[in-house]
């Protein structure tokens, strides 16, 4: 990914609310297919860690990425935001070159 098509995802991200929250059980299977199951609806979703998370948002970050196939577009404070590309007919966000 490029850092033109990483901006772009950001800007995107920026008027995005949060639609998973990840607590003080951190990252379970279920949460990690919920994550999945909604990059495939959406492309592009925000997470928010809470507070009484004891793991690291940024490794959080890479965890989830990792299990799900997906990349991180930015970690900021306790805020996560992933993208991963539609299938060939799904394509939702098409990126700049």
């Amino acid at each position: 990914m490029t850092s033109k098509q990483r901006a772009y995802l950001k800007s995107l991200a920026m008027t995005m609310d949060p639609i998973f929250q990840i607590g003080k059980s951190s990252l379970t299977p279920e949460v990690t297919e919920a994550v999945a199951e909604a990059l495939a609806a959406r492309e592009l979703i925000k997470i928010n860690v809470l507070q009484n998370c004891a793991d690291d948002p940024k490794e959080l970050a890479n965890i989830v990425a990792e299990r799900t196939h997906s990349q991180v577009v930015q970690v900021i404070g306790k805020k996560i935001v992933l993208y991963r590309e539609g299938k060939d007919n799904k394509k939702k966000i098409l990126l700049p070159l």
